[in-house]
């Protein structure tokens, strides 16, 4: 029962206690006292009413209260999340005046609360933005709301900042625009972190684009001395092989320093090409049929004259029941001579070793031991990064590219395989090639 009902309740109350008494009033009444009685139980029929009526009120009076206390409860606490919300919150007018403002974005405007009140709030933006933030501002009339509206925020006292807003309008029942919602984030560290992306994306495609540069001169570098090596190496071979006109000894000691020179510098020049085509990936398998077995041997055979000249011993070990593999022949010698030599050129005594064995039916392995000076475990994952070296003083004295091992581990890649090193310093090294025993065609189109 509302207070409307309540009242015409007392009015009827009052209007038949008030017929009550006139009829009590007139003289016929004693002389029909059973008027009387039925007024009586008239009155008493209307305070019975009255007093339901008036423990109806009572009980909404009670509910009234407790909602207003829960009212009161939720409004508090809005108000203590508005006050202190991390973000900045205000309350505009249609035209952008500040109606309400938590401690947020007092402290983001670099103004007193109290102060802050009233305020435009376009005096707090970026002299060269005002006019675009009063044409987005009319606009919020019809679009009603805003996203990640990115501005220049102008602090009282303090250095502009990056600010990101979100704006929503609220409208009367006319579908007026009465006030404006407003979430102010500062964005500063934001924008810079993007700008840095920026910086380091644009510094990573000039890195690459150096990249690609020094590939191409390497490669072209690679083929224009190619040639005039080969010349020196054939016409040294030329003079060595005469039989007719021998040559001095020590004409002929010369030339085969010139032989020996040119032989070398000619392979640190195909490891430059062949790296240059890793990098630019224009390097392609050709995928055959082969004895891995003999392959090992023929190799072994090729470079045991090194070993002979260190008189270091040589062993070989092939335990495959199946030798033959579909793969590149000519890339695994490649990555076997690159194997064996920095075996022989840095052991200097004791042995050399080869090992072929089946891992599983679909995988076999080739490990090549030596008792050289080792490798600090703690250079073990370098050593296959280009033109890195370790043990420099060493190296320097043995020579090389550092091109060696990177090559070998990109190549057994390419092959679907992977390359493993175990070394202690003093103790020797162990390189281990792991191949599949056969490519599937597409992942070598792939690769």
């Amino acid at each position: 029962m509302n207070t409307d009902e309540f009242t015409q309740q007392i009015k009827k109350v009052y209007n038949r206690a008030g017929t009550l008494y006139q009829r009590a009033g007139e003289s016929h009444v004693i002389a029909y006292p059973e008027l009387l009685g039925d007024s009586l139980e008239e009155l008493r029929t209307s305070l019975e009413e009255l007093r339901v009526a008036e423990e109806e009120l009572r009980q909404q009076n009670e509910e009234l209260a407790s909602t207003r206390e829960i009212v009161e409860a939720e409004r508090q606490r809005y108000q203590e999340l508005f006050e202190f919300a991390p973000d900045g919150y205000l309350v505009t007018d249609a035209d952008g005046t500040i109606r309400e403002a938590n401690r947020a974005a007092a402290d983001l405007l670099g103004i007193a609360h109290n102060y802050l009140i009233g305020k435009p709030l376009i005096i707090f933006i970026s002299q060269e933005e005002r006019r675009a933030f009063r044409t987005k501002l009319l606009r919020l009339r019809e679009v009603g709301s805003e996203r990640e509206w990115e501005v220049i925020v102008k602090p009282r006292h303090d250095k502009c900042f990056h600010a990101a807003l979100t704006v929503a309008s609220v409208r009367d029942r006319q579908d007026k625009v009465v006030s404006l919602r407003w979430i102010m984030r500062d964005i500063t560290a934001r924008k810079e972190a993007e700008e840095k992306i920026r910086t380091y994306h644009l510094q990573n495609l000039q890195l690459q684009e150096a990249s690609r540069l020094k590939s191409q001169f390497l490669a072209l570098m690679s083929h224009e001395l190619r040639t005039p090596m080969n010349a020196i190496i054939g016409f040294s071979q030329l003079l060595l092989r005469q039989r007719n006109h021998q040559l001095p000894p020590s004409q002929a000691n010369m030339v085969e320093r010139i032989f020996n020179s040119g032989k070398h510098l000619l392979k640190m020049i195909e490891e430059i090409l062949d790296f240059s085509k890793l990098e630019a990936g224009r390097l392609d398998l050709d995928l055959a049929e082969f004895n891995v077995a003999a392959l090992v041997r023929e190799t072994v055979e090729e470079l045991r004259c090194l070993a002979e000249q260190k008189q270091l011993e040589v062993n070989i070990q092939c335990c495959l029941d199946n030798p033959c593999v579909v793969n590149d022949k000519a890339r695994l010698r490649q990555v076997l001579v690159n194997l064996i030599s920095n075996a022989i050129k840095f052991t200097d005594s004791g042995s050399i070793s080869l090992e072929a064995q089946e891992l599983s039916d679909n995988r076999v392995a080739i490990a090549v031991r030596d008792t050289g000076i080792g490798i600090d475990p703690s250079d073990l994952q370098q050593i296959f990064q280009e033109f890195r070296q370790v043990n420099q003083s060493l190296t320097r004295d043995k020579g090389g590219t550092g091109l060696g091992l990177a090559i070998s581990d990109r190549l057994v890649r390419m092959m679907q395989g992977k390359i493993k090193v175990e070394s202690q310093l003093g103790e020797g090294s162990t390189f281990q090639v792991e191949l599949p025993r056969q490519i599937p065609v597409e992942l070598e189109v792939l690769s």
